[in-house]
């Protein structure tokens, strides 16, 4: 899946918890951090298509004050070595800290960054010239699919995490794709693109 235009830049956008890592509720400690094991061979198949592949996630525990930005970047500083240590690359991370019933200033307000309002799809299109139709949204939840089709990504849904509960309850925004977890999402990229050169 090419685009014409060569100075564009096709992406796989993915949720983390539930798509990357098992999501046992608020991760507040870098430790408690482990992807799946099929997560860097994943993320390896697509860095190897030549997609830009960015995590984009909901970490509304700073605004509820359970973990703060500092612990955040550490997170995310052992997520990325963890995976790089199997040779996986993430280009880059976007979070949204905000939720408007926390209780810490000032990421207590509603904000187009949470999800699935597309601030952070607008961010990496600022950093990247992205092509979204031909670029990718991958998730777990019902949220991550109305985040694709606002932003008019191809939404692809895992049913890793809460894929099995989530979706099945609300059919606002139906993934074009739906797949086991984040290794068949990629091998499915993988036969798309590959399909379309």
């Amino acid at each position: 899946m090419n685009s014409s235009n060569s100075l564009s830049t096709n992406a796989v956008f993915l949720d983390r918890d539930g798509v990357i890592n098992p999501d046992p509720g608020y991760i507040g400690d870098p430790n408690a951090i482990k992807p799946y094991p099929f997560s860097a061979q994943a993320i390896k198949i697509l860095n190897k298509l030549g997609y830009k592949v960015f995590v984009v996630t909901n970490q509304s525990g700073i605004a509820r004050g359970l973990f703060s930005l500092t612990d955040l970047d550490n997170i995310h500083a052992h997520l990325l070595d963890a995976l790089a240590q199997d040779g996986a690359y993430i280009d880059k991370i976007y979070f949204s800290p905000y939720y408007k019933d926390g209780s810490v200033a000032p990421y207590n307000i509603d904000h187009e960054d949470r999800k699935p309002d597309i601030g952070l799809y607008k961010k990496a299109r600022l950093d990247f010239d992205i092509e979204p139709k031909n670029s990718f949204m991958i998730g777990d939840r019902i949220s991550d699919m109305i985040f694709a089709e606002k932003a008019g990504l191809i939404p692809i849904l895992v049913l890793t995490g809460d894929g099995k509960t989530d979706f099945p309850l609300r059919h606002k925004a139906p993934p074009q794709y739906i797949a086991q977890d984040l290794l068949a999402a990629a091998l499915l990229i993988q036969k798309l693109t590959l399909g379309f050169k």
